[in-house]
């Protein structure tokens, strides 16, 4: 008989993190889970003016690492309500029109979540041209069930943001589905590398982990977090794709499975001491990684952390995953709880005063 997959109980604080409603500019409940977990064992914990949180251990430690990971997601925002109660949105951050319509959505207003159904025309009343192409957005809607336009105002206001209504759940083996990995694992694992470093060794070095808001939208959060923060050395922890599916061309994006661990980055948006001290970590810990070149600015918070103030020596770890940007990403919780190891091995390895040149 073949061996039966268990399935790895998932962190508490990584699943409510999941289960926040956090679109970008809107990160509140993302924001408090956040501080429920982190603010009791860090030496301080603030929010910054654009909503990203900043838990630090060790005051007078140095170097100063910052640790980042977003804890914004993709969402709608509502613009406009027509005379039969239907809502019409825009999108926030870079959504696949393909994958809008039929999801079950969670608007956020200020009375409460208000369920609704994204819609489109039917494909039986599409001519056959019709039915090839994509949707433009105006062409799809938000049905909550209302009545006329009175009674939806009633209910939402214009410029209220919605989400996919798509729930955490274990897949098979180690392997999860939710519609927010992206970065909700990267918030996850900077803020249990700093509770597992509290609760351990301490470090030299004075750690900050840093949740971004709107990364989504523009690597905002990271820009004043940094400015904030003011690191010796950041690492940034996202989402990375992994190409172990159909359809995905080695030769152009290179070859990435889930399980494989940790993506490391090389190219002008890594420093290459920061990623040789990665790799040295991880060889020591005996954390499978992969390696990834990118010759540009990557479409992280690295790219504006890289370059706070007089320029921070910065490395990019990827958690590999599947579907990005759609509202049932994959992962692996191996290669998230790798990830949480190799942070704490990094912080770790710092000397006092330590300076990546």
């Amino acid at each position: 008989m073949p061996k039966k997959s268990v399935s790895p109980k998932p962190p508490a604080f990584l699943v409510e993190l999941l289960e926040a409603r956090s679109p970008s500019g809107f990160e509140d409940e993302a924001r408090a889970v956040v501080a429920k977990y982190v603010k009791p064992k860090a030496n301080t914990f603030v929010v910054d003016a654009l909503g990203s949180c900043h838990a630090t251990l060790g005051l007078d430690g140095s170097p100063t690492l910052m640790m980042a990971g977003h804890i914004d997601e993709l969402g709608l925002i509502i613009i406009h309500v027509d005379d039969k109660g239907f809502l019409y949105f825009d999108v926030i951050g870079g959504h696949d029109r393909t994958m809008i319509s039929g999801r079950r959505v969670s608007i956020l207003t200020k009375k409460g979540p208000v369920k609704g159904v994204t819609g489109k025309r039917a494909i039986h009343l599409m001519s056959p041209s019709d039915r090839r192409k994509v949707p433009e957005l105006h062409q799809m809607w938000i049905d909550i069930g209302a009545k006329d336009k009175k009674e939806a105002l009633s209910r939402v206001r214009i410029g209220d943001p919605a989400i996919y209504d798509h729930a955490f759940e274990p897949l098979h083996g180690s392997l999860a589905v939710a519609r927010a990995f992206d970065d909700k694992t990267g918030a996850y694992a900077v803020n249990e590398a700093l509770l597992r470093l509290a609760k351990g060794r301490k470090p030299a070095a004075k750690v900050v982990a840093v949740s971004t808001s709107q990364e989504e939208i523009g690597v905002r959060g990271a820009t004043t977090s940094a400015y904030l923060a003011d690191p010796d050395v950041a690492l940034v922890v996202d989402v990375s794709h992994a190409t172990d599916h159909p359809d995905a061309d080695h030769r152009k994006y290179g070859a990435f499975t889930l399980g494989g661990g940790p993506i490391l980055t090389r190219g002008a948006n890594a420093h290459p001491a920061v990623f040789e001290r990665l790799y040295d970590c991880a060889q020591k810990e005996m954390i499978p990684v992969q390696i990834e070149a990118d010759p540009r600015p990557t479409g992280t918070d690295a790219r504006a952390i890289q370059v706070a103030r007089s320029g921070v020596p910065t490395g990019i770890i990827g958690i590999p995953l599947r579907y990005m940007h759609t509202p049932s990403e994959v992962i692996d919780l191996d290669d998230l709880e790798n990830v949480v190891r190799l942070l704490v091995s990094f912080a770790r390895s710092l000397k006092k005063g330590e300076k990546f040149s």
